[in-house]
Formats: structure tokens, C-alpha cells, sequence
């Protein structure tokens, strides 16, 4: 089946076969091959909601090759606020990242993820780009799990099948959990701030719930799942989809989503994907265009590594690495670079 760049397919599958529903979005042409049966009772055609009128999206289009906005994340996991590490960014070099970055977390308090939202708020009335991510427990828990055995941690292939299944128990309650992260995005969405969303990130790295599940049914078919949902039924307009592998592995193509599901694509650098640029021309070759940018990185790129990487319109350094993984003139060089963006020299 051949589906029209910019739409999707919803086909459904005749009550003998099971009855499951299945979204395409590009040629599929066995759709057993998805454990689907090849007689559809119904389907619907929809328009792919397009992402391509934000400001921010436009600005990394216009920078990237060129220049590269500084990025600064900000975590409450280990007990600092949400501001901690872009001010300490301010008081080693006297700049402001122009990225802030959050993460609504998995501890499941509703006011520390309030903080979250309300600095995201600020942050973007002070002209800087604003990122989220979301460190999500798995649906086979309750919101407010444990690092070791809630983020770290394995689906079965039987409960895989039932949260990537419409109407599966496990699917039920994954967009329950959606629902709730999403008042917070409503809110902002409310206040016109645009944000860079990095759900489900780091999609090839196997410890996490999410992660490493290869094929049309893996981990890419969570990602569509969770987007279709946010767009189209809660109605998230304002979020710039970000699709994010590490520097494991270079078979991104296994975790691609397809074009019409992402708008930046990110590489998070932890191993040796500064030196090593087989990650780089990887992700490169799986944008299609798109803007690309450092998902998360313990260590400022260098000089030279900004220079071999010119298609990455951003960088962000992970909180406590700031300083545990960087000298102070280290972060100095970086931010003197001329080609580093900071908060003051952000169009407003």
C-alpha cells in the first residue's frame, strides 16, 4: 500500500481476524509482515497535522551549517532546582544558554512538574528556545516509579504487543499517562510558547522500557502511537517533535518514524560520537534536511567538533556533567565560540 506523503492510513481489521486497528503513514506492502491480516473491514484517510510554521523550527533551519545555539538541561533528580545548572552556566561565563531544557521526570509530583512548566513559561518570555523531555514510567506501573526497575526496565514481547495494539489494556493506560503529562503542555500551548518535546529519547539504547525494539512494531511504533495522540487528540500544536538515537549503534533507520513524524533529529553523545563520525553522517543520512542538533552530551563540543559537525543547530549538556565532566575554561572556550548562539543573541 503507497500513502501519499503528509497523510495517514487507519485501517481496520475485520472482527475474525481481531479486530486491531493500524496506522500507515508510507508503502507497507505486506501488512502481515505487522501482524496485521491483509483484509481491512474499514479505513480512514486523515492529513498529517504539519509542524512547519514555528518559529523556533524555522530559526534551526536558518542557522544550521552555520552556527549553533548553546543548550543547557536542568534536572530535579538529584535534588537541584530548575534553574540550577543554566545559572551556573551565567556565573562561569557571564552568558545565558539560549536553550532551556526540563524534564518532567518520573517521580510522578505534579507540582515539581508545575515548577517545570511555569520556568518553561519564563524562559520563553526571555527569548530563549525551550526543550522538554519526559523520563516516563512504563505503563505496567504507576506514575512515580523507581530508576532501577521503572525507567530501567523490560516489557515482555506479550505486553509490547498489547501497549502498540489500539484498545490493549497496556495502550489503555499509556494514554492515560499522556493525558496527564499533557496539561501541563495545554498550559503552555495556552501561553503561545513553542516547545521542543524529546519524548521516548535515546530510542536505540536498550535499558530503558522504551528503547532498542527494532521494526515497524518497535519502539518507532510507540513514537507514532504517542504523537498521533498528542496532536490529534489532545490537541498539541505547539510541540516540535524531536526523534533521538545515542551514539550506540548506527542502525538508526531500525527507529526512524518516518518524516512525517519528526522535525528535528537529535544524537545524544555519550561514547565516542564526538570523535567518531559514522553517528553524525548516520542520523544525517535519516533527517532528510530536517535540522539536526546534540540531544544531550556530558561534554561541550570543542572547536573542532563544532566545526566537523556543522549541521548541528544546538547543543545541550546534561545537568550535574556541566561541571563534573568539564573545566571552567572549557566552557568558557565554548561559549566564546563565534559560532555559539546564547540567550542575547536570539532573534526576538
Amino acid at each position: 500500500m503507497k500513502v501519499t506523503q503528509g497523510y495517514r492510513v487507519d485501517l481496520y481489521e475485520h472482527a475474525g481476524a481481531g479486530g486491531r486497528s493500524l496506522s500507515l503513514v508510507s508503502q507497507e506492502p505486506n501488512l502481515a509482515s505487522r501482524g496485521f491480516d491483509n483484509l481491512a473491514s474499514s479505513y480512514k484517510v486523515g492529513k498529517i497535522a504539519s509542524q512547519t510554521g514555528f518559529k523556533t523550527l524555522n530559526y534551526l533551519k536558518s542557522i544550521s551549517g552555520k552556527s549553533i545555539v548553546a543548550g543547557q538541561h536542568n534536572d530535579q533528580k538529584d535534588g537541584t532546582g530548575v534553574t540550577t545548572y543554566t545559572d551556573r552556566v551565567k556565573e562561569i561565563t557571564g552568558k545565558l544558554p539560549g536553550l532551556w531544557s526540563g524534564d518532567f521526570n518520573f517521580h510522578g509530583n505534579s507540582s515539581m512538574r508545575w515548577d517545570v512548566t511555569y520556568e518553561a513559561e519564563r524562559q520563553w518570555k526571555a527569548g530563549a528556545l525551550v526543550n522538554l523531555m519526559w523520563h516516563v514510567c512504563p505503563p505496567t506501573q504507576d506514575d512515580g516509579c523507581g530508576w532501577d526497575g521503572g525507567i530501567k526496565s523490560h516489557l515482555s514481547d506479550e505486553q509490547w504487543n498489547d501497549l502498540v495494539t489500539d484498545g490493549g489494556y497496556l495502550n489503555r493506560r499509556w494514554k492515560a499517562r499522556m493525558d496527564d503529562v499533557a496539561v501541563y503542555l495545554q498550559y503552555l500551548k495556552g501561553k503561545g510558547v513553542e516547545v521542543l518535546w524529546r519524548p521516548l529519547h535515546e530510542m536505540n539504547q536498550g535499558n530503558f522500557w522504551w528503547g532498542g525494539r527494532t521494526g515497524p512494531q518497535g519502539t518507532r511504533r510507540l513514537y507514532q502511537i504517542t504523537r498521533d495522540y498528542m496532536v490529534n487528540v489532545k490537541g498539541l500544536s505547539n510541540l516540535i517533535w524531536e526523534w533521538n538515537v545515542q551514539d550506540l549503534s548506527t542502525d538508526y533507520a531500525e527507529y526512524n518514524p518516518g518524516s512525517d513524524y519528526f522535525d528535528v533529529a537529535l544524537l545524544d553523545v555519550y561514547g565516542d560520537g564526538y570523535s567518531n563520525a559514522s553517528y553524525y553522517e548516520a542520523l544525517r543520512s535519516q533527517a532528510g534536511g530536517k535540522p539536526m542538533g546534540i540531544g544531550e552530551s556530558f561534554h561541550v563540543p570543542s572547536a573542532s567538533v563544532i566545526e566537523k559537525y556543522p549541521d548541528m543547530s544546538y547543543f545541550m549538556i546534561w545537568s550535574y556533567g556541566l561541571q563534573q565532566n568539564n573545566s571552567d575554561q572549557a566552557i568558557r572556550d565554548t561559549y566564546d565560540n563565534p559560532r555559539v548562539i546564547t540567550l542575547d543573541e536570539l532573534p526576538r
